[in-house]
């Protein structure tokens, strides 16, 4: 599957309609952004039951200011509409792959759990 490319006009619709949705924060004069865009897409190439985004800082300020993006790039993966991870800094194409495979496998009623209580402590 291509990369997408996504906006305050379909990030909302985007990360509804798919269960796990990896999105690259980044911008064209980032240089780290640059050298991590090859594995990124290369992942997206692997993993066809994942979609991947791109959120261009400049572009699109405020997805980046509503998710607080201080630094690019930055990793972030939503399951079944639940941020489950956010990380600023490129990967390499193995940790990629790992971090991928944890997700895949992660416990989403745990995860809703936990939110329960920590919303009710």
């Amino acid at each position: 599957m291509a990369v997408i490319e996504l906006t305050s006009a379909n990030f909302k619709q985007v990360i509804d309609e798919n269960s796990m949705v990896i999105i690259d924060f980044w911008a064209t004069w980032c240089g780290p952004c640059q050298s991590f865009a090859p594995i990124f897409e290369a992942a997206a190439e692997k993993n066809t039951d994942i979609v991947f985004a791109k959120v261009n800082t400049e572009s699109e300020q405020e997805l980046a200011s509503q998710f607080q993006i201080r630094s690019i790039p930055t990793l972030m993966v939503a399951k079944e509409q639940i941020i489950v991870f956010s990380q600023a800094g490129a990967l390499p194409a193995s940790a990629l792959d790992q971090l991928l495979e944890q997700i895949k496998t992660l416990d989403m009623d745990k995860v809703r759990a936990d939110i329960a209580a920590e919303q009710n402590s």
